[in-house]
């Protein structure tokens, strides 16, 4: 019996696009299918992408309770040695390694995936994933740009599979408690949001070209991004700062101060995004924004302000990172750590916070506490059934606010926006930043 049961989870899992789509077997819905795997059968992952927080990710689905990571896949030998010992120190267990995604997907074994490639690989993994049969994980931002967004709810739809963008605080208890108490009303309307991320980033100089490290394949690395050639202050982690491969400090992290922003508003897509800044700090080879400020209107009568600064940590409000929300009665205030509520003479009148260490500015992880109980609830959607926390759906919503504002920014004016769907109006050239092009056969399908 339970080899039976074993042999057909992996036929499921595995997934021909027939299969993905419902023809697993008569009267069977993608829930009925996840209570099959049950809390007595194991979740069995691959990671693509761990040269840093993708590393500290791998140990913590390793260590999660009934799961496996049973292959890491990185483009970089020394990134994938980072991920495969964070596994191994974690369990005890190496786990089996491969350098293509598409090769890793092929493996029938695998139940679910977590992905922390460059932004521009987010979206095409996710939908190869999805034909593969395999749930996703993936990190924010949920795609490089917003066509890429709408592509990926197609595809999770189309494939009837998990996803869970990295929007954590989406799970945190404190986070929920403090957005509960804004939507009861605890500081009456609110009307804005501001959110803000700080940091002091170096200069990264200006690239050469160079012969492609030995331990590199950089054309996996390059994927379904037209081909440019190899520059020294590109990999691992200034990719971030280039349109081509990377998304700016706002999608970078302004991502998740947005999505809590949108969160307690109760907003989908704003009706006029504007946005100031530059590249300020440093003359280098850096394309997006050191320096950036976001504002968005919305039908609901509020508003939301994201401020981004890259290379000047100084904190607002005490914090490096944070949101405030303004209503008719009040303010709230919160960060990673708890909430605190205000009223309008600006006194506290509630004030929680977690005594567990969170650092706002980890790029590897903030909290491996507030990672895992994210992870929980992707794994637990997936065995019991149920909508995970941050659905694809709402990760696009999220993603494109801040997507948006940088096509206001290269543009120079401000945006008018369909705040039914978040699409661009009456302007083409703007429209024209609203997917990209791909390298011949590595266009998403599916």
């Amino acid at each position: 019996m339970e080899n039976s049961r074993r042999s057909f989870i992996k036929k499921v899992t595995a997934g021909s696009s027939a299969l993905a789509i419902g023809g697993i077997v008569s009267g069977f819905s993608a829930a009925s299918y996840s209570r099959i795997i049950g809390s007595n059968d194991r979740i069995r992952m691959g990671i693509m992408g761990t040269n840093g927080r993708g590393r500290q990710m791998a140990a913590n689905f390793a260590l999660q309770n009934n799961t496996e990571v049973l292959y890491i896949c990185d483009v970089e030998d020394k990134a994938l040695k980072k991920g495969l010992d964070a596994v191994q120190q974690a369990t005890g267990k190496a786990p089996k390694s491969e350098k293509d995604i598409r090769k890793m997907l092929e493996v029938k074994d695998i139940d679910a995936v977590y992905l922390a490639p460059p932004d521009h690989w987010h979206v095409p993994a996710t939908i190869m994933s999805c034909v593969a049969g395999k749930h996703v994980y993936v990190e924010k931002p949920l795609s490089h740009n917003p066509a890429e967004g709408e592509m990926a709810i197609k595809a999770v739809r189309k494939y009837d599979r998990i996803l869970q963008m990295g929007a954590q605080r989406r799970s945190w208890k404190l986070i929920i408690e403090g957005i509960d108490e804004l939507k009861n009303g605890v500081i009456g309307k609110a009307y804005m949001a501001k959110t803000w991320y700080t940091n002091n980033r170096k200069s990264i100089g200006v690239g050469k070209v160079v012969p492609v490290p030995a331990n590199l394949d950089y054309d996996l690395w390059q994927g379904p991004a037209p081909r440019r050639p190899y520059k020294d202050n590109l990999i691992h982690y200034n990719w971030h700062w280039f349109w081509h491969w990377g998304t700016g400090e706002s999608l970078n992290n302004g991502t998740h101060e947005v999505d809590l922003a949108r969160w307690g508003l109760g907003i989908d897509f704003p009706t006029k995004v504007n946005s100031v800044g530059g590249r300020y700090h440093y003359k280098d080879d850096w394309e997006a924004f050191d320096t950036q400020i976001i504002t968005f209107e919305c039908k609901e009568g509020a508003s939301v302000v994201w401020e981004g600064r890259s290379c000047n940590g100084n904190k607002v409000e005490g914090l490096g990172r944070g949101v405030i929300f303004y209503g008719e009665k009040g303010s709230l205030h919160t960060g990673h750590d708890g909430y605190t509520i205000y009223d309008m003479d600006d006194n506290i009148i509630k004030e929680v916070k977690s005594d567990i260490l969170i650092d706002g500015r980890d790029t590897s992880s903030p909290s491996a506490s507030l990672d895992n109980v994210h992870i929980d609830n992707f794994l637990t959607c997936i065995r019991i059934g149920g909508k995970p926390n941050a659905t694809v759906e709402t990760g696009h919503k999220s993603t494109t606010w801040v997507q948006l504002g940088n096509i206001a920014q290269r543009v120079g004016r401000s945006l008018t926006i369909n705040p039914e769907n978040g699409h661009i109006q009456g302007d083409k050239e703007a429209e024209k930043l609203w997917g990209r092009e791909y390298e011949p056969g590595w266009e998403p399908k599916f």
